[in-house]
């Protein structure tokens, strides 16, 4: 769930000293208004009446740091399960009834993100956006908050624990199992689920940051989008677009984006691509040890999407492996392959306009998944 950060065009990644550099964020500069920080909450009381403005549903459990102190074992190293930019993430347990999950006897594990790594007007509003977002919002492919602490200089966020971390950690890792086609099928129809949700919302919402360090993963590999600091209201009536600071991660983030600071939806469809070729490929979506015309997944991938044996040379050749782990023979499904292929192709259209909608995307994916739901009943 962490954050990593880009600035401007001073390439400075801020990373915690825990945590391994992710790919780069980008951040235009710009001025701001000082009084802005007088508007942020300082405390508990404050944050609900700010949740009450904005029509919040979700019910969020105010917690005093000495309890999230406590929650985590005063925040011991053994602990630690993740971090970024912005804090750390420790692993503790909460009462079933605090953590929404009724009144049962055992405690329900939580994830602990810290922010007094970086008490920035910047984290402070990142803090604020994910408690004003996932207090309003609910879905079974968003990460679940609990609660949040706004006591003194800490900022604290307490979500459902995700046992089995992120995406990103399974998908570049080298001592874990690869992940199966049927898996990755999977992630990519909940992440896609849980974008439209976001997009087709009452008051729509942009994610800005979709990337595979921000989708978690349950026990069953449900895809879930946490990291919701850098959302945006998306536009509404006659506006086509949402006119912001140019931020998020470099090798997701839309051309369109980082060329006008213009936001819509779209953006988040062009990092869907890239997270679907990531998926598809094995590689990620910047990679500064690859040679130079193949840095950039998406510029390298994207001429060879429309060739059907071209695309079968790219695939992860971990998924052969996983297929065969699985009694497939190391067979893939190669019209399973084109199909995911031609819709990253399409998502990553220079044109905005042209990129299918989200909703569109499940539609696609959801026969995908079927199909790979059908082979394993079969091979059982």
């Amino acid at each position: 769930m962490g954050n990593c950060w880009f600035r401007g065009s001073l390439i400075v990644n801020r990373v915690s000293s825990n945590a391994k550099p992710e790919t780069p964020k980008i951040q235009s500069p710009s001025e701001r208004d000082r009084s802005d920080e007088s508007k942020l909450p300082s405390n508990a009381k404050e944050v609900e009446a700010m949740r009450l403005d904005s029509s919040a549903r979700n019910p969020l459990v105010a917690f005093s740091f000495e309890e999230l102190r406590a929650v985590t074992s005063n925040f011991r190293q053994d602990s630690l399960i993740g971090g970024g930019g912005f804090g750390r993430v420790y692993k503790g347990a909460v009462a079933a009834s605090a953590a929404g999950d009724g009144d049962g006897a055992e405690p329900q594990p939580v994830a602990v993100k810290v922010h007094d790594g970086d008490n920035s007007f910047q984290g402070h509003r990142e803090w604020l956006a994910e408690v004003i977002f996932l207090g309003h919002l609910s879905h079974p492919n968003l990460v679940r908050l609990v609660g949040y602490c706004c006591e003194g200089d800490h900022r604290l966020l307490v979500y459902e624990y995700m046992p089995r971390g992120s995406v990103e950690s399974h998908l570049f890792s080298r001592v874990m199992a690869p992940l199966s086609w049927a898996t990755r099928m999977k992630i990519a129809l909940g992440a896609a689920r849980g974008l439209a949700f976001l997009h087709e919302a009452e008051k729509p919402v942009i994610y800005r940051d979709f990337k595979t360090s921000n989708i978690l993963l349950d026990e069953e590999f449900n895809a879930k989008l946490s990291d919701f600091g850098l959302a945006k209201d998306g536009p509404v009536g006659d506006k086509s677009h949402v006119s912001t600071r140019i931020m998020g991660t470099y090798g997701y983030a839309a051309p369109e984006y980082v060329m006008t600071g213009h936001l819509t939806a779209m953006s988040d469809v062009y990092s869907y691509g890239v997270v679907l070729l990531e998926l598809l490929t094995g590689r990620k979506s910047l990679d500064k040890s690859r040679p130079p015309r193949e840095q950039t997944l998406a510029d390298w991938a994207l001429p060879l999407l429309t060739h059907k044996r071209k695309v079968m040379s790219i695939v992860d050749p971990r998924l052969s492996a996983a297929a065969a782990a699985a009694g497939a023979g190391g067979e893939l499904p190669a019209r399973a392959v084109h199909k995911a292929a031609m819709l990253a192709y399409h998502c990553l259209n220079r044109n905005p306009k042209a990129r299918p909608l989200m909703r569109d995307i499940v539609a696609s994916l959801e026969p995908l998944q079927a199909d790979d739901e059908a082979r394993d009943a079969a091979g059982a």
